[in-house]
């Protein structure tokens, strides 16, 4: 594939990616790829053969992107439990407030078809596998942390984190705060979620 052939392609993809986060993909026509992308359909259709085939891609690469930061965080055999939760809340308060299309977009899509692209990913096995999961399952023997399983603890934390921006036109409508203002609210989580995970570790 040539240099332009390639700088085509990609610009398709950035154009699908932007819509498919904002319309999903029922709603999303690929005359609105053609257009954000500013290109003619017949191009569009020559490098992706369906809507469907440009869907799975994008789809594919914001799992990948968005989970491959938590697994790296997860394997990182230098920071603590603590520190690991800290930094989870903090990188993903940041990436979700910067495209908060992504929450509801992931959600919605892989709620789905979870087994095709979860298993494409295998980010349930990275998962099990991490030094998180040693760390956490060392506290408990160890008595630091009581023993209850951690799939339980990576949930809430990201329900914590991932919740918020899912339910944001909810809880703008309930409390009519600004857009502004909710994403400051968000920011103070930052501090506050890592307070409420290390309370978790101490229920008996």
């Amino acid at each position: 594939m040539s240099k332009k052939e390639k700088g085509t392609e990609y610009k398709i993809k950035e154009a699908a990616r932007k819509v498919f986060l904002e319309k999903g993909f029922t709603a999303t026509k690929t005359r609105d790829i053609a257009e954000e992308a500013d290109i003619n359909l017949a191009l569009l259709n020559y490098y992706f053969r369906s809507k469907k085939k440009l869907f799975d891609i994008i789809m594919t690469e914001t799992l990948q992107s968005f989970f491959s930061g938590v697994i790296s965080m997860f394997n990182d055999e230098r920071t603590t439990l603590k520190e690991k939760v800290s930094l989870f809340a903090n990188h993903y308060i940041d990436l979700l407030s910067e495209n908060q299309n992504i929450a509801p977009f992931l959600i919605n899509t892989v709620r789905e078809n979870p087994d095709e692209y979860i298993a494409k990913i295998g980010i349930l096995d990275k998962a099990k596998e991490s030094f998180f999961v040693k760390q956490f399952m060392e506290g408990i023997t160890k008595g630091d942390i009581p023993p209850i399983n951690p799939l339980h603890f990576m949930v809430n934390l990201i329900g914590l984190v991932v919740f918020p921006f899912i339910a944001q036109p909810m809880i703008s409508a309930i409390s009519s705060i600004p857009e502004d203002q909710f994403l400051n609210t968000l920011q103070e989580r930052k501090r506050l979620i890592p307070l409420w995970m290390e309370s978790m570790l101490s229920v008996k």
